[in-house]
């Protein structure tokens, strides 16, 4: 395993970190749940095998994923590694309520103290409500308690908010989305720079933007990378794209099989997976795919499922995956998006059933025109 740096911090955490948050699940009733045995080899495995940062939030799988994470963590595992999860900020009501989180995690992960703590989805209104109830003060007193070790954020909003939260606290680290198609998004390649200038670790999340980047690239594009010498697959492209940043701490990946756990951990402990390692006819090469494939028509979606359930049932997560597939320039793209919509339609699930009710953009931590785009859709995927 390759291992990199926090800056300011003196840690080496590995390059990749296991996000706990597309966790492979079970069939219980109506409803899925975490398949607990099997998740919990995932999370060992990753470990035994030098991944020592495990990334989790209040949030993820309504709630199981911190308590898989502790269950995982027991028997010695909990030593080995650095611990993250998060504040849920959209839930605070009142400063009382953060400690209140705090203290449930913290049960719920079995342990007395969080590695890395942060403000969870960090917008212009959470950051409104962090400074409104003084949040910083209760993480000052927490750290002190030792109930955490570093606090910082993970951000969703726009670049100019990312640089005033950056320069209004002495924040021990944060988290952005990063990928090769989406570096003018949100913090970006900017914030990435600014915040290591500032000496401040960074952790990616989306770095293959939920999968997109590896079974949604459109087929002319694809080609083109399996024509170019390197031989990289997409999943090789997005990782090395962002191993060859110097600034970068962490590469969170939310693993859902085995198998992508033990390739994951293949590709970040190769000899060459370091800074600056990628040349510039490559580095060329992937700023061109990434400008060819913003040049079609999709929205930028990463199935992290925070708009869902909709009170309606829209399956909306769905709904974008065919229609980014509709518009990828696939072979039978269009009959195959259709057919797979028609499905979403004979089990109510489809955008038609929308009444713009907003709760879904509410949620959305990349927000996404969701309203707009799932009437825009329909019109499209429903045509005969």
């Amino acid at each position: 395993m390759q291992y990199r740096h926090f800056d300011k911090l003196n840690l080496k955490p590995s390059l990749l970190g296991f996000g706990v948050m597309r966790l492979p699940t079970i069939t219980n009733g109506d409803s899925t749940v975490v398949d607990q045995d099997e998740a919990v080899k995932m999370i060992r495995y990753a470990i035994d095998h030098g991944v020592n940062y495990i990334d989790t939030a209040w949030p993820y799988h309504n709630g199981e994923s911190e308590i898989v994470t502790g269950i995982a963590l027991q028997d010695g595992y909990r030593e080995k590694v650095m611990l993250a999860t998060k504040n849920p900020s959209w839930l605070i009501e009142k400063a009382e309520d953060w400690d209140e989180y705090l203290d449930k995690q913290l049960e719920k992960l079995k342990t007395d103290h969080i590695d890395f703590y942060l403000q969870h989805c960090l917008d212009k209104e959470n950051y409104d409500k962090f400074k409104r109830f003084n949040l910083w003060e209760r993480a000052m007193a927490a750290k002190k308690a030792g109930k955490i070790k570093y606090f910082g954020f993970s951000f969703h909003d726009e670049q100019d908010l990312f640089m005033e939260i950056l320069d209004a606290y002495d924040w021990d680290f944060c988290q952005i989305q990063l990928n090769y198609l989406d570096t003018e998004y949100q913090a970006g390649l900017a914030g990435l720079e600014r915040a290591a200038q500032k000496n401040m670790g960074v952790i990616i999340m989306e770095p293959l933007r939920g999968g997109f980047l590896v079974n949604g690239i459109p087929q002319d594009l694809r080609q083109r990378m399996d024509e170019h010498p390197a031989q990289y697959r997409p999943v090789e492209w997005g990782l090395r794209y962002l191993a060859n940043r110097p600034e970068v701490s962490v590469i969170l990946s939310g693993m859902s099989t085995m198998e992508q756990v033990k390739d994951n951990i293949a590709l970040c402990s190769a000899e060459d997976m370091v800074p600056n390692h990628l040349s510039q006819d490559k580095l060329d090469f992937i700023a061109d795919i990434a400008q060819c494939w913003h040049n079609k028509k999709h929205i930028g979606c990463t199935a992290c499922r925070y708009c869902m359930p909709c009170p309606q049932g829209v399956n909306i997560p769905e709904c974008f995956k065919h229609y980014n597939y509709f518009h990828s320039a696939n072979v039978n793209a269009e009959r195959t998006a259709r057919e797979r919509y028609k499905e979403l339609i004979d089990t109510h699930e489809d955008a038609s059933q929308c009444v713009e009710c907003g709760a879904c953009e509410a949620a959305c931590p990349q927000h996404l025109p969701i309203i707009e785009t799932l009437s825009n859709l329909h019109k499209e995927l429903a045509q005969k």
